[in-house]
């Protein structure tokens, strides 16, 4: 798989013959190792997308050749912190970008902007990578777990009464997540989400990602009797979670996911066909999906050549939200902040991009994922975390995305409580 993502993505560069007046980035991700299939690679392809159409343009303002430098994280902490500094030193990259995991990008984030690099994130959502440490030079387009949390229980509360015929109050969820920072970060949001709209919280509990064994959870989930699972996990925990509630005869009326795992609906429909069908997952947009009528007028015809170039570099029917994520948050770079860096402050390095992102002003409508860009400053507690960013709740059915939620984006009236066809649905 790692193989043939590089070749499809043609990151390999010559170093050698790189100018001075290039930009070298370095792109990490984990092309290995779990979290390459639940979305990391998926990430990855979209980044090297941005950066491959911006070079065929003769590179940022017609004369600055951006040249990636991929990293494999390989799914491990320790790895991707040691490619993070190797890229930075060693390979002298100017920008870090990319990162998928929120484990990887927390400590990351720390060690980057001590040196005064800047660091750009693309995918990892935890919260805790920005909160309350005023960095100064680590920026994020992408939406933040707070968000994701808090959309998911909205769409509950608003849903209940005309789908599943209850009040918020007496709806029962069941908040589980993997233990790392992404999965603690979406299951806080997820309970003060829960608690504001009233809703009764009668399991909330962590595991381990790498556990071989989920029984005893599903075993507690079904003495809680959830009506609504709220679940944050990659795609093996995910995998394993479902198949072991399948056996144990777990019930529920609704599975909503947020992100990682569950923006990977070609890997679950390989794997469990139809019983994936009218699961939910919380994500940023995938970009094909918006009506590029709301959008700024070009932005419905670069989305669509970015779908074309993800078909065909991977041979996908179904180009999952990862891949707009890796794209649109490295177009802003390249095609915003860069070239205002280059113009207005002198240059490409970190001062210069660091000022440059602190004037984006992109509305919403402005980006292939709809919502716009601007960055809280320093001293505000989310500071380099984008304002604007938005996530939207989707539904999948017949292997198929819709947007369920908000309701002004919705392609679908989204189908709750599971039908009795479902193997999962309540009886």
């Amino acid at each position: 798989m790692r193989s043939l993502f590089l070749a499809a993505a043609g990151v390999a560069v010559c170093l050698s013959g790189a100018s001075a007046q290039d930009i070298r980035i370095g792109v990490l991700y984990d092309l290995s190792g779990p979290l390459a299939a639940a979305g990391s690679i998926a990430s990855s392809v979209g980044a090297n997308i941005a950066i491959e159409m911006v070079n065929e343009k003769g590179g940022v303002l017609g004369k600055h050749k951006i040249v990636p430098i991929a990293a494999d994280a390989q799914s491990k902490a320790d790895v991707a912190i040691n490619e993070a500094e190797r890229l930075l030193s060693q390979e002298r990259a100017d920008v870090l970008l990319g990162v998928f995991s929120s484990a990887h990008a927390v400590p990351i984030a720390q060690r980057v902007d001590a040196q005064k690099k800047v660091f750009w994130i693309t995918t990892a959502i935890a919260t805790a990578v920005v909160k309350d440490r005023n960095l100064q030079y680590t920026f994020r387009a992408q939406v933040h777990s707070d968000q994701f949390g808090d959309a998911s229980t909205q769409f509950l509360a608003e849903v209940a009464k005309p789908k599943l015929g209850m009040e918020p109050k007496d709806i029962k969820v069941a908040i589980i997540y993997e233990d790392g920072p992404y999965g603690v970060g979406v299951a806080s949001s997820n309970e003060t989400g829960a608690k504001q709209r009233g809703m009764q919280i009668v399991l909330k509990e962590g595991y381990a990602a790498t556990s071989p064994d989920l029984s005893s959870l599903v075993t507690k989930l079904r003495r809680a009797r959830p009506d609504v699972i709220l679940h944050t996990g990659y795609n093996p925990d995910i995998t394993l979670l479902l198949r072991q509630a399948r056996e144990q005869g777990l019930r529920f009326k609704a599975l909503i996911g947020h992100g990682a795992g569950y923006g990977q609906i070609d890997k679950l429909v390989e794997t469990f066909g139809k019983d994936v069908d009218h699961v939910f997952n919380v994500d940023p947009v995938a970009a094909q999906l918006l009506d590029p009528k709301t959008l700024k007028p070009g932005i419905g015809e670069l989305t669509a050549e970015m779908v074309r170039r993800y078909k065909e570099k991977t041979g996908a029917k179904e180009v999952p939200p990862h891949a707009s994520m890796g794209f649109n948050q490295t177009w802003v770079l390249l095609d915003t902040v860069l070239p205002a860096a280059i113009q207005k402050h002198g240059g490409f390095g970190a001062d210069a991009i660091r000022k440059a992102a602190l004037e984006v002003d992109i509305p919403e409508g402005g980006t292939v994922q709809g919502y716009g860009v601007k960055f809280y400053p320093p001293g505000h507690p989310l500071a380099g975390q984008n304002e604007r960013s938005s996530p939207v709740v989707m539904q999948y059915i017949g292997g198929q995305t819709k947007i369920a939620w908000p309701t002004a984006l919705r392609t679908i009236d989204p189908v709750i409580p599971l039908p009795a066809s479902s193997p999962y649905a309540a009886r």
